[in-house]
Order: structure tokens, then C-alpha cells, then sequence
């Protein structure tokens, strides 16, 4: 297939640009700036210049695939409901273009505080108006009465491996910079995780595969309790693990308090299912222990 991508040089995105590359495919990759079209250039991939604020370039990107995987997201905390909107105009945008011709369309979202420590399943359908981005993966969904082959991957909050620079490199900041690694209260709560690597093998296999209409999960641990999250970080970089009451959270983790509170166990026991997917990769705590994290910087977040 000839897929277009965006966010193809992110975290994810070169995982996935490079996992389609091998496979045979033809990538177009989205790229704003200088900087991101020389990584998607040096991936191997084709270079689409544009951005998520300029529905056009997205439409011109589309038209020279049969099939898009859209991972790309204004992630700016002070900006949300912009965040949101680019998100919507990308996803209608898409669906414009590949409307009657059956070729995928993935778009990214998120399993992040849905089920409140239940087990959440690919067939759970959280409300539209408990969060933007879950109504965008709707919207994104419905583009199957359309002709569209719409797939909905729902990512761990934890994509990790080496050279991370989200949640976990932030937690380790903080570490370094508290003297000790927190979780708050007991720290039984929990956060599924998978590996960069291995959730670029879904995304290639959603492409191929995925029947219209369908919701994966991105997700190989089901949960890490933040408590186990915490020491590894501590062993990694040699300080003690300790409990924050709650009522200190925000103040000690800042904007990160939120979703490190958070209590999420999810299965993708459908999805491995569906696609013969098998997560290979080290867990979570294996590569906080083995040191994947000790000298990565986080980047900076913004609200």
C-alpha cells in the first residue's frame, strides 16, 4: 500500500514509518518543519510538507495515498480545544478523501482514563462527551458508512523504550529533582504500557488487515501498578521510592498528577485476536531496569 502518515517523525510515528517501510509499503510522511522532513527523509520514507493547522497540505498528502494513518497531535496542555478541532478537521479531512474506495484510515487515541480500575475491552465504548479526542475517534469510526476502512487504535499512556522522552522520562525528572520517586498514596492504581516497537507492528497490521469499524488496543501490560512504576525508577537512578498523599499530588507531579492518579487496566486480548498481534518487546519495568531510562531528558510540556 502507499500510506500517508503524520506525525511520521514523533515518537511513534517513526517507529510505525520505518515498520511499514520494511514490510514492502510506500510512506508519505507529513513533515512541518526542516527538521522533521530530514528524519522522515532519513527513515527512507517520501517527504509530504504540511502541518495539522493546514487542512489543504492534508488533503494533498491523502490524495497521493490509498490509505492514511493519523498520528499526528497538537500536544500543547494550555491549548486543548485548538488540540481538538486540528484533530476533527484532520479526521473529516481524510474521510473526504477516501470515502467509497474501502482504504484504511487509523487514527490514534487513547485508553487513558476509561474504565476507573475496571477491565476495559476493545468492545467498551466510553461517552463522546467525556473527552474530544474519544468523540474524534467516533467521528473517525462513523467514516465506515462512508466507504472508509476506519480503524480506531487506542495507545497505552505508556508507549515506552529507549530514547522515551513522555510520562516516564517526566517521572524521572521529577525524581531527580524531588531526591526520591513518587507514587501517590498506596500506589495501587495501575497504567497499561507497551512498547514503541511492538505497537508499531499493530498499527502495520491495522493497515493490512483491521476490518472497518474497528477499535485495537495498543496495549500489552494490561496494568503496571505505579508503586512497582516508581521503585524501578528509583533502582534506575539510585534514589528511595516514596508515597505522596493526594492532597500533594498536584504539587509534586504538577500536570502530570492527573493521569499518574489514574487507574487504568486494559485487555487487548480482542485485538491480539483479530490480527494475530504478539508483543515481543521488553515490559515496562524491564527497560526502566535495565537503564532506558536514566539519561533521557523529558520534553517540555506546556498548562
Amino acid at each position: 500500500m502507499h500510506v500517508f502518515v503524520t506525525g511520521a517523525s514523533g515518537w511513534i510515528g517513526s517507529a510505525v514509518v520505518t515498520e511499514l517501510l520494511v514490510a514492502g509499503h510506500e510512506v508519505l510522511g507529513l513533515a512541518r518543519s526542516d527538521r522533521s522532513a530530514d528524519a522522515v527523509a532519513t527513515l527512507g520514507a517520501k517527504v509530504h510538507r504540511g502541518s495539522l493547522d493546514d487542512v489543504e497540505s492534508l488533503r494533498a498528502g491523502a490524495v497521493q495515498a490509498d490509505s492514511v494513518v493519523h498520528l499526528g497531535y497538537h500536544h500543547d496542555f494550555s491549548q486543548m480545544e485548538l488540540a481538538a478541532r486540528l484533530d476533527r478537521s484532520a479526521i473529516d479531512a481524510f474521510g473526504d478523501v477516501l470515502a467509497g474506495t474501502g482504504g484504511p484510515l487509523v487514527i490514534a487515541s487513547g485508553v487513558a482514563g476509561l474504565g476507573g480500575g475496571e477491565l476495559v475491552t476493545e468492545r467498551d465504548t466510553p461517552d463522546p462527551a467525556s473527552h474530544v479526542r474519544v468523540a474524534n475517534a467516533a467521528a473517525a469510526l462513523a467514516l465506515a458508512d462512508r466507504g472508509v476502512r476506519s480503524i480506531a487504535a487506542r495507545f497505552a499512556p505508556t508507549v515506552h523504550g529507549p530514547g522515551d522522552h513522555g510520562f516516564v522520562a517526566t517521572l524521572v525528572d521529577l525524581a531527580r529533582r524531588h531526591g526520591f520517586s513518587g507514587y501517590i498514596e498506596d500506589g495501587a492504581n495501575h497504567w497499561p504500557a507497551v512498547h514503541r516497537l511492538d505497537a508499531a507492528v499493530l498499527v502495520r497490521l491495522a493497515v493490512e488487515s483491521a476490518p472497518a469499524g474497528s477499535v485495537l488496543h495498543a496495549v500489552d501490560e494490561e496494568g503496571v501498578p505505579t508503586r512497582e512504576i516508581a521503585e524501578a525508577i528509583g533502582r534506575s537512578i539510585g534514589v528511595p521510592a516514596r508515597s505522596v498523599p493526594a492532597a500533594q499530588a498536584g504539587e509534586h507531579f504538577g500536570w502530570l498528577g492527573g493521569f499518574f492518579g489514574m487507574d487504568c487496566v486494559v485487555s487487548s486480548a480482542i485485538t491480539r485476536d483479530l490480527l494475530g498481534w504478539k508483543p515481543e518487546r521488553p515490559g515496562l519495568l524491564a527497560v526502566i531496569d535495565a537503564g532506558g531510562y536514566a539519561d533521557v531528558a523529558p520534553h517540555a510540556q506546556t498548562g
